[in-house]
């Protein structure tokens, strides 16, 4: 089993109502090893009760802004008397928890792409709501190539990418540049790498200034109506918008725009 490194695995910072984390195992390509996810699983569930938190930001230290798995740690568990099943399970049922809660999370999460996402990176990047790259980012699911599918990267990358565009990235393993995952819909924004930090600061602020529990709300309702059919989403999402009119919020914000002044958000 690998050591624990002695430099945290990330590095959170604040910034106007925003939560920069920064993965920090730049020696291991950034690599989702057991203890990486189990330090970001913990910030993300801390920040989620943090009121000073509106956005929060996913970013990197080093040339590569995330490997996907650790293959030296997932090799290691080979030793042991199950030949690492135990491991296994556990370690891919972290993951999935990892970008489940993504998804869940009450705040909005931005991927800061710098560099290549590969595998559970790019899983990771495809799991936060939106995606700022920079131009010189790559995006690749590659685990055929080494003879083990990419099947959970699959679950985000097929929810964001059409599916025809998502098997073959998964089925050829080919990288594709920032460009090409904003066409798709894998990214939101390209910036270049002078401007990304920046650019995707002020993305993160102008969303911040928006009130927060409609942006709970909002994203909420937009994961599970996405869940359901049609009709049932539509029945879903009246009583959403039945409950936001009820809402401090709705009534402050219709009525500056009634009245032609900017909203004072309710805390």
């Amino acid at each position: 089993m690998s050591k624990e490194p002695t430099l945290p695995p990330i590095l959170p910072t604040r910034q106007d109502g925003v939560l920069t984390i920064t993965l920090n195992r730049p020696e291991s390509r950034n690599a989702l090893s057991e203890f990486m996810m189990r330090a970001l699983q913990l910030t993300l569930t801390e920040a989620a009760d943090d009121a000073d938190v509106r956005v929060i930001i996913l970013a990197a230290n080093g040339p590569v802004f995330c490997a996907g798995h650790d293959l030296r740690e997932l090799s290691a568990h080979r030793a042991d008397a199950d030949k690492g099943l135990a491991f296994y399970r556990s370690i891919f049922a972290q993951c999935s928890h990892l970008m489940t809660s993504i998804v869940r999370h009450p705040k909005p999460v931005i991927a800061r792409v710098h560099a290549l996402a590969t595998a559970a990176g790019c899983q990771l990047v495809a799991s936060c709501d939106l995606a700022v790259a920079s131009s010189a980012a790559k995006f690749a699911t590659p685990g055929v190539n080494i003879g083990l599918f990419c099947s959970t990267p699959m679950v985000a990358l097929s929810r964001n990418v059409p599916r025809k565009v998502a098997m073959e990235m998964l089925l050829t393993g080919e990288a594709i540049d920032a460009e090409e995952a904003r066409r798709i819909g894998l990214v939101n924004r390209v910036s270049t790498p002078a401007e990304l930090v920046t650019d995707t600061q002020n993305l993160a602020r102008f969303i911040a200034a928006k009130p927060r529990a409609t942006l709970r709300l909002g994203k909420e309702a937009f994961y599970h109506q996405a869940e359901l059919g049609m009709s049932s989403a539509y029945d879903y999402v009246s009583e959403v918008m039945t409950q936001n009119m009820l809402h401090a919020e709705a009534k402050e914000g219709i009525g500056a725009f009634l009245e032609k002044r900017l909203p004072n958000w309710p805390e």
